[in-house]
């Protein structure tokens, strides 16, 4: 089943994201660390609060592995995969639906639980999202996401518009943006979400040039897909890019580092 309609909040290219997720599906599993480690964080959030849950959806599954993992450690003993992208999800084990995180195909009170890794930064109404994910919980079902925060590609955001600037005199929106902590939290309450909770872990990860971390976003699917974005970026302005990130950005190994704020939402469906 797949779900066409669409917010009228449009801040995003939801159909250019399907077909970028459609494409990343073939190289994504060497590429998808982040998401993994984001999931790692779930999973430890969930053990120790000790619960187990019957039916859990695996929101935003990519390739399935926040499912995955719910399964290898008992978290849920059945779980449901949902993504816009049927290549992404082919690697899922279990039931799968194509549908879109904005506008979910499921019944009230459906599930024990709902996660998402790494996800939901891409849905153009994230209040009304929520508000249907709370919905499709039973009560006391409980609510779980990652997603990346502010901090998340600083240094790449800066020396993309530094030179953009350099070299052309203006500058255009090349990362999508993303929440902060305060704002996710009071979302959650907007949603009536019971015992909302946001909060961060910030990781650095080491690369060998800024063009891997381009690379990398490509092949997780996770190029800017604002609509109102810039469409073409000169080659030049991507070469005075990478020397502006090793000058300012080097670590102790001749590499470059890359900020990935990972937050962490949580709520009772009450």
């Amino acid at each position: 089943m797949y779900c066409s309609q669409m917010s009228e909040i449009n801040i995003f290219d939801r159909k250019l994201l399907r077909k970028r997720r459609e494409l990343a599906s073939h190289h994504f599993a060497e590429h998808d660390f982040i998401k993994n480690l984001a999931a790692d964080y779930t999973i430890e959030r969930l053990l120790d609060m000790g619960d187990k849950y019957e039916m859990a959806l695996d929101l935003g599954c990519h390739t399935g592995g926040m499912g995955s993992k719910l399964k290898e450690n008992k978290l849920a003993a059945n779980i449901v995969y949902c993504d816009s992208s049927g290549a992404m999800m082919g690697r899922a084990d279990g039931i799968k639906v194509i549908a879109d995180e904005e506008l979910l195909p499921f019944a009230p009170l459906s599930f024990n639980l709902i996660s998402s890794s790494m996800s939901l930064h891409w849905v153009n109404d994230l209040p009304g999202a929520l508000i249907q994910m709370r919905k499709c919980l039973k009560p006391d079902g409980f609510f779980i996401a990652t997603m990346p925060g502010i901090e998340t590609l600083k240094e790449l955001r800066h020396c993309l518009m530094e030179a953009e600037i350099e070299i052309t005199g203006g500058t255009a929106p090349h990362i999508s943006p993303f929440a902060d902590v305060k704002t996710l939290g009071q979302l959650l309450q907007r949603a009536g979400f019971a015992r909302p909770v946001a909060d961060s872990e910030v990781v650095q990860v080491s690369y060998p040039d800024m063009f891997a971390i381009l690379t990398d976003l490509k092949n997780m699917g996770e190029r800017n897909a604002l609509i109102k974005r810039s469409k073409f970026l000169r080659r030049k302005v991507l070469e005075v890019a990478a020397e502006k990130y090793k000058t300012l950005y080097s670590d102790e190994e001749g590499g470059i580092l890359a900020t990935v704020e990972i937050i962490t939402i949580t709520g009772l469906a009450g």
